[in-house]
């Protein structure tokens, strides 16, 4: 449900938008992935949350470069 709502608002947003959004994702992936190896990561779930987002978000982005 959460997601749906979540790809929904990926599709109204703009190519240039998502690739803002994606460059932000990794970012924050490398700095959890940083923070895991340290032992400083609480929630590592947020790992495997960042990761199908930016899948999502690369998806959406496919999606609008094949109808364009």
């Amino acid at each position: 449900m959460k997601n749906t709502k979540y790809v929904e608002d990926l599709k109204n947003t703009s190519v240039a938008e998502l690739n803002a959004q994606l460059v932000e994702a990794k970012k924050e992936l490398f700095n959890l992935r940083f923070q895991n190896a340290t032992n400083q990561l609480d929630n590592t779930a947020r790992i495997r949350e960042v990761r199908r987002n930016i899948a999502r978000i690369q998806t959406v982005i496919t999606e609008a470069e094949k109808n364009a």
